[in-house]
């Protein structure tokens, strides 16, 4: 069978996370069936789940947060006794929140990257932030000893090394790319609170990964009852106003989960459904919440339904009625709107336009939004018929590479697997996306306009600048652009890399290329 490298490399940039460098051959595995190279992850559901040492559940973390806390509490009060400062936990660090950065060009790359490298020369001594190689960075002298880190910081951070290590290491990376999708479409912001800020990668090993081979309705109710979700959008705030705690309390219904699942999880705007809907909705699941550091519902930390929180009676939901059944009721009304004509045709128009085009293709929409209506949002093969779909391979790679997406490419071609994620959480950060923490449950936006920004791609430049001080010395640019792209590189690409004035150069340059930041 010929080779074809132009699609190889839609099969990796469009699908996955691009070619790893070194021995592995992606580049080549891929030109002699790209579609069945991106449809081999398919075929291994269980590749999708993430389990490392030290990982904990969701219950676990949740006691471990209430124990940290109880602590910070003890320290102060003895500290009041005594009068003076007492030694406290160390605090989580408050989330930076950079305005998102949103536009690309090589035109000036080539003269930014001769003035950043001179700047560059001593690692040590450059006031920029960390690159994707932590252990090249040497901190200033003048720098106090940093605090140990509490048990918060340490389980976001193994989360995040985790989730970083699978990206980089994976074959194709579509699978990983589709946890990326879904988690973006069902956010948390690590950004809410302690327990939110622990939970965001448990939320994703939990309620997503399970199911992006599933069924959406699977996911749907995973997503909906994880602790995390019901934290982040206060459902455990919501009591039924005729409810036993609702009229104890004289408090009512919050709507943020019940306008956030329609609006942003599966009806969508225009979806057809109303504001009493949302009303309705918010009824519905009242009582659903987690159970707090008493255990008094449950484990601490897990999902529990609260049936004094719960809204008595039967409920009108987009002109159906649901019974009082208790939880029942809620996830009879969950499963009914997974299965949505408008739930399928939002979905389809995301996941094309998420891996395709800003602006979806109609016909490519129609044809998945009726596979999910065919195969009751059967998620695997939803995409299986994206892949198949040819206007997933004739579309220009237009799109904008987000932060992530280029951060692991840059970290698959270079062949480094992150052993302390600090350095790409701090890139992050500065680029606009930090890890699991959007500033609203909308998620992270997903068109080039939001990426493509003149400041953002600076920020892109001034790491990949760093990165090609750092590491070029050893490494033959030309060399990286054969396993990246190979015959299917633009010849313009190839000249500016060629004519660099130093392998650094030349390496930044390939990371700033076309090639390793569009998809």
């Amino acid at each position: 069978m010929a080779r074809d490298s132009q699609a190889a490399l839609v099969a990796l940039n469009r699908f996955g996370f691009g070619a790893r460098g070194g021995a592995s051959g992606d580049l080549i595995n891929a030109a002699s069936d790209p579609r069945g190279f991106v449809k081999a992850e398919l075929a291994r559901p269980n590749g999708v789940l993430l389990e490392a040492p030290g990982l904990q559940s969701t219950p676990q973390l949740g006691q471990a947060v209430f124990a940290y806390q109880e602590q910070v509490k003890q320290a102060r009060e003895a500290a009041k006794e005594t009068g003076k400062a007492a030694e406290t936990p160390p605090q989580a660090p408050a989330d930076q929140k950079p305005a998102l950065r949103r536009n690309l060009s090589l035109n000036a790359a080539a003269t930014e990257i001769a003035g950043q490298m001179a700047e560059a020369k001593p690692a040590d001594t450059m006031a920029k932030p960390e690159t994707m190689q932590p252990s090249a960075a040497t901190p200033p002298a003048a720098k106090p000893a940093p605090q140990p880190l509490n048990v918060i910081q340490k389980t976001f951070r193994a989360e995040a090394l985790a989730r970083l290590q699978r990206a980089t290491l994976v074959e194709c990376g579509f699978t990983e790319r589709l946890v990326v999708f879904w988690s973006n479409h069902f956010c948390i912001s690590a950004s809410k609170g302690e327990l939110a800020r622990i939970w965001a990668g448990a939320f994703e090993r939990e309620a997503i990964r399970p199911h992006v081979l599933g069924r959406f309705a699977d996911m749907l109710k995973a997503v909906e009852q994880h602790p995390a979700m019901l934290f982040f959008l206060d459902n455990q705030q919501s009591l039924g106003p005729d409810s036993r705690a609702g009229q104890n309390r004289k408090r009512g219904l919050n709507e943020n989960l019940a306008r956030e699942i329609m609006e942003l999880h599966t009806l969508g705007v225009g979806g057809g459904y109303t504001q009493e809907d949302v009303t309705s909705l918010a009824r519905i699941i009242t009582g659903w919440t987690y159970a707090g550091r008493q255990g008094q519902l449950g484990t601490p930390g897990s999902f529990v339904f609260n049936a004094n929180a719960h809204q008595p009676g039967p409920q009108m939901l987009l002109g159906k009625t649901y019974e009082p059944s208790g939880l029942a009721q809620g996830e009879a009304a969950l499963a009914d709107i997974g299965r949505h004509p408008s739930t399928a045709n939002f979905i389809a128009t995301k996941l094309v336009r998420h891996f395709v085009a800003d602006e979806p293709p109609p016909a490519l929409v129609a044809r998945l939004r009726d596979v999910f209506v065919r195969t009751d949002g059967d998620l695997k093969a939803i995409a299986t018929a994206l892949v198949d779909a040819d206007e997933a391979w004739k579309a220009p790679l237009t799109k904008m590479r987000s932060p992530y997406d280029f951060l692991v490419a840059s970290g698959r071609l270079l062949a480094r697997v992150p052993e302390d994620p600090g350095a790409y959480l701090n890139n992050l950060n500065l680029l606009g996306q930090p890890l699991w923490s959007p500033a609203g449950p909308n998620g992270f936006p997903d068109t080039s306009a939001a990426w493509a920004a003149p400041e953002g791609m600076k920020l892109r430049l001034d790491i990949a600048a760093q990165m090609g001080a750092r590491l070029g010395n050893n490494i033959d640019p030309l060399d990286l652009l054969e396993f990246a792209a190979a015959d299917a590189a633009s010849i313009e690409t190839r000249r500016t890399i060629e004519r660099a004035e130093s392998r650094q150069q030349a390496l930044a340059l390939l990371l700033m290329s076309p090639e390793m930041q569009r998809r």
